[in-house]
């Protein structure tokens, strides 16, 4: 995808589109980035894309070598703050013309892929789940504490866990991205985000209030459609 400022914008959308399904396609993402113009915001919105699909995310930062190290710490700084949503993806500062990192960032994209595919037992989702928990409990809500059972994997590419528990409805957005971090970190993952889907168990005492909502709403239902007989016309004398 070209800059916008380069290109038409019929040219840019066509561009774009086509990038998009690229993206779906493939299992690995190589992003390069030119670092003599830093982090652009067209940069951040496509790599939101990437991370939207869940796709392993490398990003090349090219021409570092032509940078000063306060262009470098510029660009470092432009990433913290505009690319900060990405902290799962691999970086690698790079030079396309003299070859210099590129090798390290091709060799990477293996570790990526088999992380996107990664295949993961349910003893030892769970095993990491509650090292979590007791490590870091799930916080009070309405005075009960939230308590999360066992996990298991749901999918690939990305890895997808499912925890299954009780009012995990009210799992805090913080908590999750706790959990999803230590299983990135204890499951070795490399470059590919971690999806987390909460289940509950059905509420027994709801399903018998709605059946017996249900119950009272055809009995009156019933009642109603009753024909009443009709009476007799009085007898003239």
């Amino acid at each position: 995808v070209r800059r916008r400022s380069k290109v038409s914008e019929a040219v840019e959308k066509f561009s774009i589109v086509q990038t998009l399904r690229a993206i779906d396609d493939t299992h690995v993402v190589i992003y390069l980035i030119d670092a003599s113009e830093g982090v652009t915001d067209q940069d951040a919105s496509l790599l939101g894309m990437v991370l939207e699909t869940g796709r392993a995310l490398v990003i090349g930062f090219n021409k570092w070598d032509g940078l000063s190290e306060d262009q470098r710490d510029k660009v470092k700084r432009q990433v913290d703050v505009k690319l900060s949503f990405l902290e799962y993806a691999e970086r690698y500062y790079i030079s396309a013309l003299h070859g210099s990192g590129v090798g390290k960032l091709f060799e990477s994209i293996g570790a990526l892929y088999r992380s996107a595919m990664v295949d993961l037992s349910t003893p030892r989702l769970t095993e990491i789940m509650e090292q979590a928990i007791k490590a870091h409990q799930p916080p009070l809500v309405k005075g009960r504490r939230i308590k999360l059972k066992y996990a298991h994997q749901g999918g690939q590419n990305p890895p997808v866990i499912v925890i299954h528990g009780n009012q995990t409805v009210a799992v805090p957005i913080s908590y999750k991205r706790y959990l999803m971090n230590v299983f990135r970190d204890k499951l070795n993952l490399v470059g590919t985000p971690v999806r987390l889907e909460f289940k509950s168990p059905d509420n027994p005492y709801l399903k018998k209030t709605r059946k017996s909502a249900t119950n009272i709403a055809k009995g009156k239902a019933a009642k109603s459609s009753v024909t009443k007989k009709p009476r007799k016309p009085p007898k003239h004398r």
